[in-house]
């Protein structure tokens, strides 16, 4: 399927990604379009299930790399591609000040809630006591778990489900 970039989105106006919709939970549907992340649009584009335009030009996955990197999101993008991998329906967590929702294996978007906020982290990046604290909240208040998604220097990622506890 062709998709074009548009900003901080890529759209597919092909009949066939409302079927990518449905059975595997990429983008959002508006108007007959597929709007997907970057993120989104870059693992279907390394797994060649799209080919994506900019304006008129054809883009690889090495410029599609770049883009997201000059951007900051390429360590988001080794956990979104893992956590898909590993069969998880990935969807933004922006409005819960983390990077992802995670739905549990099986379970979708129309079937209720998610379970899990990602948080991505590089492991030497430093975080306050407060700010770790304030993300444990959000996901308490929620009614999610945390999961802080750590990558190292090598690429690999190590993940800690962070649980709030009372004393």
């Amino acid at each position: 399927m062709d998709a074009e970039l548009l900003g901080e989105l890529v759209i597919i106006k092909d009949k066939n990604a409302v079927i990518l919709n449905n059975k595997s939970h990429y983008g959002k549907i508006d108007q007959n379009e597929l709007k997907l992340s970057l993120l989104e649009a870059l693992l279907l584009l390394e797994k060649e299930k799209i080919k994506v335009f900019d304006s008129g030009k054809k883009l690889t996955f090495k410029d599609m790399v770049e883009l997201i990197s000059n951007k900051g999101l390429f360590n988001k993008y080794l956990v979104f591609r893992d956590l898909r991998n590993r069969g998880y329906i990935v969807k933004t967590g922006f409005k819960y000040g983390s990077e992802f929702r995670l739905y549990e294996r099986g379970k979708s978007p129309g079937d209720g809630h998610s379970d899990y906020l990602v948080k991505v982290e590089t492991e030497n990046q430093q975080i306050s006591i407060s700010d770790f604290s304030s993300y444990v909240r959000v996901a308490h208040g929620v009614k999610k778990n945390l999961i802080m998604a750590v990558v190292d220097d090598e690429q690999d990622i190590t993940y800690y489900n962070v649980e709030w506890t009372k004393l």
